[in-house]
């Protein structure tokens, strides 16, 4: 069977449509989490004029020299400022050891929500912390990517109020998990200077990994290099259809829907052309949730044929957990599940 990711239009959910408008494309969200994990939408109502903005900004920054790029680097802890290439391993999120060394040859800049986007709300400084801008060095990248930020979260909101229907759950379930989300987006390059990279051996773009939160929001380049890993346990490509957003689920949403719905794997490898890497640029904007959340399995999802799988777990345990094991080199040790799915993969 060929592997497909579903193309969904969400609009009714955007525009105002009919209740059976609404309905149907819940019963297609639902379909699709249970079956791939990875969807593309339609309808999403973010203006191309956005959309180029960020892309505007991502070559912005990047196109930066290594060394003042650098001077937005924060500490393993803080998921805010910029990561060098090859200095993360994601495999090591999911605890594979055989992914012991930071090898991923990717370049990002993170920012997120901060404590002053939510006032009056007591947080810690860490998890929600102030962004660095490269204000001197890119003055037209702050503007550009807070204006994708605003609307990749408009969007994430809209894939929540989706997935209650779809679950059957009352309508606003998710907003009390997400008051003060720990919402974060990752730009990524993908792209190393000349004599960098060992073109002979195995490149990782962005080892295998299931996202963390409850559902990502993806702009991508139509360029090769993202893998998602099918039900049968092969890779494949996935390239955005033309104006289309990928979203995928992360962790928190599995266990919550007891793997009804699943986390998908999946990776970046890097397209080569004539001997050099392919640029690809994207953009994940990460839902994650509540820091003091706690996320327990749906009792509607748990029966005598389908028994809870998972213990509850606060978001921001889950999290830090997640980062130990990517940004810190620390193999994360309650991934069992997901780093079975990896190892399972690898041996065919």
């Amino acid at each position: 069977m060929t592997f497909q990711v579903p193309v969904i239009d969400i609009a009714p959910y955007v525009a105002g449509g009919s209740a059976e408008e609404r309905a149907a494309v819940a019963r297609a969200i639902d379909a699709a989490c249970s079956e791939v994990g990875f969807i593309q939408i339609l309808g999403h109502g973010i203006d191309p004029v956005v959309q180029r903005g960020l892309a505007d900004a991502l070559d912005e920054f990047f196109a930066l020299d290594l060394e003042t790029k650098k001077t937005f680097r924060t500490p393993p802890g803080v998921n805010r400022g910029y990561s060098a290439p090859k200095s993360e391993s994601l495999s090591l999120s999911l605890g594979v050891e055989s992914a012991s060394r930071m090898n991923d040859f990717f370049e990002a800049f993170n920012v997120g929500a901060a404590q002053s986007d939510y006032p009056g709300v007591e947080l810690d400084a860490e998890n929600y912390a102030e962004n660095l801008w490269p204000v001197s060095a890119a003055p037209g990248f702050q503007p550009r990517v807070q204006a994708y930020f605003a609307e990749a979260k408009r969007v994430a909101n809209t894939m929540t109020d989706i997935f209650a229907d779809a679950l059957g759950l009352p309508a606003g379930f998710f907003d009390a998990f997400t008051g003060h989300s720990l919402d974060v987006l990752r730009m990524n390059n993908y792209a190393l200077p000349p004599g960098t990279v060992d073109l002979d051996g195995e490149l990782t773009g962005m080892g295998e990994h299931t996202d963390y939160g409850i559902v990502t929001v993806l702009w991508a380049d139509q360029v090769r290099g993202l893998q998602v890993l099918g039900a049968d346990g092969s890779w494949n490509d996935v390239s955005p259809a033309d104006g289309a957003l990928l979203i995928n689920l992360g962790d928190l949403t599995a266990r919550w829907t007891n793997e009804r719905w699943m986390s998908t794997l999946h990776r970046v490898k890097p397209p080569i052309v004539d001997g050099t890497i392919e640029r690809r640029r994207s953009a994940a904007f990460f839902h994650d949730g509540d820091v003091d959340a706690v996320i327990a399995t749906l009792p509607s999802c748990v029966s005598a044929e389908h028994p809870n799988l998972y213990e509850p777990v606060t978001v921001g345990e889950h999290i830090a957990a997640k980062l130990a094991g990517s940004r810190a080199g620390v193999s994360n040790a309650g991934a069992a599940r997901e780093a079975a799915r990896v190892l399972a993969a690898a041996a065919r």
